[in-house]
């Protein structure tokens, strides 16, 4: 008998363990993702406004604000291969956390418990749910502004001249409209992210 009881405590503590190592993880890793989608939303207005200060130049060599939006360009790029590549593993590994949490619970004897403990997780993987759904979209929504960055990057790389920047200006503009819809999307993320931060918490308030 016990022996029976301490495999028991044993167990409860090994699942202890483990659910902290987990929720450790989810939390250092949504603070990253946090991290690198402010820097994301910080790109995107950076691009655009290497391209607008393109736009609004009236003397001077063109050559040197064209190279910077260049640039600018290649950080977007990059910056949307993560958001997307973020947004894929928080639908995949990162799911895992809520599976372990899932198995904890149901392994609760206490009725009442179990089902304030099941509540808890419904919340949290609410948030998460919705962070996840964030960062899809806005890995969807930058396909045409970075289809747009691209055709104006291409049509000046031989013609940096005033005609030329004259010629891109209404794609220009529909970067700037693109853009409030990846912002929104990011702002969105970024919003259900400090949630989660909370969530995760293990400061007692």
């Amino acid at each position: 008998m016990k022996t029976h009881t301490l495999l028991a405590i044993g167990i409860v503590s090994l699942l202890a363990i483990t659910a902290q190592a987990s929720q450790g993880q989810l939390a250092q890793s949504i603070r990253e993702t946090q991290a690198e989608t402010s820097r994301t939303d910080a790109q995107l207005e950076a691009t655009l406004a290497a391209i607008n200060t393109l736009t609004r130049q009236t003397e001077g060599d063109l050559r040197p604000a064209y190279s910077a939006y260049c640039s600018e360009v290649g950080k977007t790029q990059s910056a949307a291969a993560w958001t997307k590549a973020r947004a894929q593993w928080m639908a995949s590994d990162g799911r895992k956390y809520f599976q372990d949490w899932q198995t904890t619970i149901e392994r609760i004897g206490n009725e009442s418990l179990r089902k304030k403990a099941q509540k808890r997780l419904n919340v949290v993987q609410t948030s998460y749910d919705k962070v996840e759904a964030s960062l899809r979209q806005a890995g969807e929504q930058f396909n045409p502004f970075l289809s747009d960055l691209a055709d104006i990057q291409k049509a000046l790389a031989l013609d940096v001249t005033p005609g030329g920047v004259k010629a891109i200006k209404s794609t220009v503009r529909s970067a700037n409209w693109n853009r409030q819809y990846v912002d929104k999307a990011v702002k969105a993320a970024l919003k259900e992210m400090d949630k989660m931060q909370k969530a995760l918490s293990t400061e007692a308030k």
